[in-house]
């Protein structure tokens, strides 16, 4: 198997990548431009390698989880991340673990080879981190689900497909027995997606509004009125991917670890500054902690359970230790991150010239993130519904009392 994993590196991966490997990932970037490596990309997801635990017949290479990771050995120099992550992640736990195999024929080839890109419609204006409360609305018609209502801090959906969708399908029942899970076109008629910007300019979040938009009840996942069941596969793979190194996810939402920082430092004659160094130090042991907790909750996975409430552990340890290695990196330039020469990075911040969508190539890669970083005790769930989870379901606390425990969404008082 690492014979033929060999050969196919040798004959798929383009020479001048295999030449730019042994110089780390910068180095890999500045030879294989994003829109090269999508171009090739299917090539690679083709020989079941990019989910390599996966069964053959949804684009796998069927190999144990032992065999999967000496292929990852094998790859690792060449940085060949894996697309379409919240398809991965938070798609296709939920196919596999509720979907039916006609379900799963349908959709997951397409989405191991990048061919159709996934996002997740969960959160709404009015139900952020009590998700369960959401009042989207679905209601069937024949064979089909007709669903109206409004999704927001959607991720990457003005360049996606299809999402997951939760739903209500029984007003008259406690919140959590009501939502039915779907996945949604998001080129139906009925569809509008509108870009939300980042304080650096860049768009990675939407809203998105649902009117009247039509589900062919082949795209309900699970039971009806079992939503909230299957929507928690989707809710611990998305904690899991961004959860940082070893989590078999995202390693890094915007901005830089460690390694980076330290390299930064050396740069700007700052590394033998004695409270650099001590940040530095705790940047990097905290990465290390987390990688190995990450782990952890991996091998769980490996060993036939599912990542649950313990990928909440690596989740509320990467969103505030990101935001720490980040402030970092923006401290290093001191005051000029605050201020730069014009063209220096790209464009010019006080120009009228300047259009929004150019603002995060104008600013430094430090200050971009720094505050791209600010949402990540938000995404995957807050920190504060995170440690909730933790006390709950791993430390075995008490429920946080609710008064409307029981009692029917339809009669619950709404903001």
């Amino acid at each position: 198997m690492c014979n033929t994993v060999a050969d196919w590196i040798v004959s798929a991966i383009p020479q001048a990548w295999r030449d730019a490997s042994g110089s780390g990932r910068s180095a890999i970037r500045k030879v294989r431009s994003h829109a090269e490596y999508e171009r090739w990309y299917p090539s690679f997801a083709n020989t079941g390698l990019a989910v390599a635990t996966w069964p053959w017949e949804y684009v796998g290479a069927d190999l144990s989880r032992d065999q999967a990771r000496l292929v990852e050995e094998l790859l690792a120099p060449y940085n060949l991340g894996r697309l379409n992550p919240l398809g991965l992640n938070s798609a296709a736990p939920a196919l596999f673990a509720h979907g039916s195999a006609e379900q799963r024929a349908r959709f997951l080839p397409g989405l191991v080879r990048n061919e159709e890109k996934w996002c997740q419609l969960l959160s709404e204006p009015g139900s952020g981190s009590d998700l369960a409360s959401l009042s989207t609305a679905a209601i069937r018609d024949g064979d089909e689900w007709v669903l109206t209502g409004q999704k927001v801090w959607t991720t990457w959906a003005h360049f996606s497909d299809f999402a997951v969708c939760l739903a209500r399908t029984d007003p008259h029942v406690e919140k959590r027995a009501g939502m039915t899970y779907f996945i949604v076109d998001l080129h139906a008629p009925g569809v509008t997606i509108r870009p939300l910007r980042h304080l650096g300019g860049e768009v990675d979040f939407n809203e998105v509004f649902l009117d009247c938009v039509r589900v062919p009840d082949f795209n309900r996942i699970g039971g009806v009125g079992d939503g909230w069941r299957v929507a928690r596969s989707t809710l611990a793979g998305e904690r899991q991917m961004v959860a940082g190194a070893g989590s078999g996810g995202v390693d890094r939402i915007g901005g830089a670890g460690a390694t980076r920082l330290l390299a930064r430092a050396r740069e700007l004659h700052r590394a033998a500054d004695v409270d650099v160094r001590q940040r530095l130090v705790g940047v990097y042991s905290e990465e290390r902690i987390r990688e190995w907790t990450n782990l952890r909750v991996r091998g769980a996975v490996a060993a036939g359970g599912t990542p649950g409430a313990a990928a909440s552990i690596g989740k509320v340890h990467q969103g505030g230790l990101n935001q720490r290695a980040q402030m970092l990196a923006s401290d290093l330039l001191s005051v000029h991150a605050m201020a730069w020469e014009v063209g220096v990075h790209g464009g010019d911040l006080g120009s009228s010239a300047v259009a929004p969508e150019s603002y995060a190539a104008a600013l430094p890669f430090e200050v971009s993130g720094m505050l791209r970083s600010r949402a990540n005790t938000i995404e995957g769930g807050t920190t504060e519904i995170n440690k909730t989870i933790l006390a709950e379901r791993v430390l075995g606390l008490p429920r946080e009392p609710d008064p409307f425990d029981g009692v029917a969404w339809n009669q619950v008082p709404r903001s």
